[in-house]
C-alpha cells in the first residue's frame, strides 16, 4: 500500500478526479502521483512511505484480521481500535462494557478508537462513540487528531460532525500539516470547502513551505484552486463591507 513521494520540484498533475478509491499520501510535498479523492464509502486509510513527514495511519490486513492464514482471525480477537476501524458497533459496545476508560484508550501511537474510525470513514461509529462520550480533542503522539485523519481521507461528513464538537480546526501536527493541508493534498474538494467554511486558516504552511493554495497549484488540482479562490474573494468582499 506504500507509495513513494517526490521531494524535488513540484510536478503538475492533470488529475481532477475525486472518486478514486486509491489511498492518498499524507506527505505534504507535491508529487505527480495522480491519486485524488477517495470514495468515502470505501473505508480506506492513508499510507506512509517513511519520508520526512512520518504520518503513519495504516491499519494493515494482518492487524485488521483480514490476512488469509491457516487460522484466520475472528472478530472476537480484534482490539477495540480494530473494531472501531471496521465499524463493528455491536462488538465495540460489548468490548467497552468490559473495562473502564477503553473509549478513549490510545494505542502505541496514541490513536484512540475514535481516531481509527475517523481515519477509515466509519461515520456511524464516529457518531455513536461521540454520543457515548469519546473525546474528539485528544491528540496522538505526533499531534494527529481525529479531524486531521478524517480530512486526509476526505470524509466530509465526519469532518462536519467533529467540527460540531468544537475541535481545533487548525491543529498543526509534527508531520507538518493541518486538516486543511491534508484535505488539499488529497484533492478532497468537498472537505476543503467544509474546512474553509468553518474558518480553516489558509496561511498556514506545511514543513515543505507550501500553503494550501501552493499545494493545489503545484499539483494541478484545479477544483481545489477554484474553491480556495472563491473563499478568498468572499473574505475580501466581506472586509470591504466592514
Amino acid at each position: 500500500m506504500t507509495q513513494s513521494t517526490n521531494l524535488g520540484d513540484p510536478k503538475i498533475s492533470s488529475s481532477d478526479n475525486e472518486d478514486s478509491d486509491t489511498p492518498v499520501i499524507l506527505h505534504l510535498y507535491p508529487c505527480s502521483d495522480g491519486k485524488d479523492d477517495q470514495n468515502p464509502g470505501q473505508g480506506g486509510a492513508a499510507t506512509n512511505d517513511g519520508g520526512p513527514l512520518k504520518h503513519s495511519t495504516t491499519l494493515t490486513n494482518r492487524q485488521r484480521g483480514n490476512k488469509v492464514s491457516a487460522l484466520p482471525a475472528t472478530l472476537d480477537t480484534l482490539s477495540i481500535h480494530q473494531l472501531a476501524a471496521q465499524g463493528e458497533l455491536i462488538l465495540l459496545k460489548e468490548t467497552l462494557r468490559k473495562g473502564e476508560n477503553l473509549l478513549n484508550k490510545p494505542d502505541e501511537r496514541g490513536f484512540t478508537p475514535l481516531m481509527w474510525a475517523s481515519a477509515f470513514g466509519e461515520i456511524e461509529t464516529v457518531r455513536t462513540m461521540l454520543e457515548w462520550g469519546a473525546d474528539p480533542h485528544i491528540l496522538a503522539k505526533a499531534r494527529e487528531s481525529a479531524l486531521s485523519l478524517a480530512s486526509t481521507g476526505g470524509y466530509t461528513n465526519i469532518i462536519t460532525l467533529l467540527l460540531q464538537h468544537d475541535v481545533d480546526i487548525n491543529t498543526y501536527d509534527w508531520n507538518g500539516g493541518t486538516p486543511l493541508l491534508y484535505a488539499v493534498r488529497g484533492n478532497h474538494v468537498k472537505s476543503v470547502e467544509a474546512l474553509l467554511d468553518h474558518g480553516a486558516d489558509l496561511t498556514t504552511e506545511a514543513d515543505s513551505g507550501y500553503t494550501p493554495m501552493d499545494l493545489a497549484v503545484a499539483l494541478g488540482y484545479r477544483k481545489v484552486q477554484q474553491v480556495i479562490e472563491k473563499h478568498i474573494l468572499k473574505l475580501y468582499r466581506s472586509n470591504e463591507m466592514e
